[in-house]
């Protein structure tokens, strides 16, 4: 009875690696010593991922710049004056926006990938950027000489790259980070908006085989960022059909923070499809407070009840630390949770095993 459990992406960075970034944007710091400072970084968060019993690892982002921008950083033609993206406590983030074409990634996931391989043994899963949220870097009053259809061409092109040169160098799987969905429904409630995006991913998906696309994952959450979501006021039982609409293997889901646990239950059980899996979160990445095995065995042991045990596992609700200077949560909090989730699914494979899981009604 096996319930696989894997981390979303990014852990807290250690302060010597945040100041070091600041300081090489400012030019006080070479290519040398911010690399030592990352390997640095990389090794401790494998090395302390490895203590808390995961299975898979992840180089826990810690050389990029955020989750959603690696792919641009260091490009010339790029505007700061992008789309805007408020959160719940007032505080925002705003994308650029690029000013010429072609699009091409600045940097793919696999270099990172091949930098947290130098460090352990155990299977490396990569996260990447979608194709959708990238396409929010095209300009809404358009490029002279470089059309909107162009850009879209060259934008699937670079995302199915990316994940392919991570397949090709021996991830694990890849998970594509998907958390403008549910902001998507916050800014178009009709989810045309949505509808779109789905259609975008899925252009990408389609490049790949049916069994390239069994390694191939979707991660969705309200958003989490210091401490704050963009989008957690969104009902999941209006997000949860269209996404399962997405050509991909795994999806990995924000669950823990939600308050109406048995409807998000049977949401995903009316929406998912044979063939895939659902790693629902159960841990609160924004909650300081670190749930304890048994209280994470009990989420599991109820959502078994409702979801099938051979398209179940288990995950945190999202990644820890998206921005590089997010330090809402402290590295230690992160690594305590992880451990709680790891050892929270063995005691549930175990309750399972023994035919002993509680009986829930709804």
């Amino acid at each position: 009875m096996n319930i696989p459990t894997e981390q979303i992406g990014s852990i807290p960075r250690p302060v010597e690696l945040i100041l070091g970034m600041k300081a090489y944007a400012a030019g006080e710091l070479d290519d040398r010593g911010l690399q030592q400072l990352i390997d640095a970084a990389l090794s401790d968060t494998i090395r302390r991922l490895e203590q808390t019993g995961s299975g898979v690892v992840t180089d826990g982002e810690q050389s990029k710049p955020s989750f959603v921008t690696y792919p641009i950083a260091g490009m010339q033609h790029l505007s700061p004056d992008g789309v805007t993206i408020p959160f719940a406590d007032g505080h925002t983030r705003q994308l650029p926006k690029i000013t010429q074409g072609p699009f091409r990634y600045q940097t793919y996931a696999d270099e990172y990938l091949n930098n947290a391989r130098k460090w352990t043994r155990l299977p490396v899963k990569q996260a990447v950027i979608s194709a959708s949220a990238l396409s929010l870097l095209y300009p809404t009053e358009g490029i002279e000489g470089y059309s909107r259809e162009q850009f879209i061409v060259d934008l699937v092109d670079e995302a199915e790259a990316d994940i392919r040169r991570c397949l090709d160098s021996g991830a694990y799987n890849v998970q594509i980070d998907f958390t403008e969905a549910r902001l998507s429904l916050k800014l178009d409630p009709s989810g045309g908006l949505l509808r779109s995006f789905i259609d975008l991913n899925n252009q990408v998906l389609g490049r790949f085989t049916e069994e390239e696309r069994k390694k191939i994952g979707i991660h969705s959450c309200p958003g989490g960022d210091h401490d704050s979501t963009h989008s957690a006021d969104i009902a999941y039982t209006k997000l949860l059909p269209l996404l399962f609409q997405l050509n991909a293997g795994s999806f990995y889901l924000e669950y823990a923070a939600e308050r109406d646990k048995p409807s998000v239950l049977r949401s995903i059980r009316e929406a998912m499809r044979p063939g895939q899996r659902v790693f629902l979160g159960v841990t609160d990445v924004l909650n300081p407070s670190v749930e304890t095995p048994g209280e994470i065995r009990d989420v599991i042991l109820e959502a078994a009840e409702i979801i099938p045990f051979e398209q179940l596992g288990t995950t945190d609700d999202c990644g820890f630390s998206p921005f590089a200077d997010d330090i809402s949560t402290s590295r230690e909090i992160a690594f305590a949770k992880i451990k709680a989730r790891v050892d929270g699914t063995r005691l549930a494979e175990l309750a399972i095993s023994k035919g002993s899981s509680m009986s829930y009604r709804f």
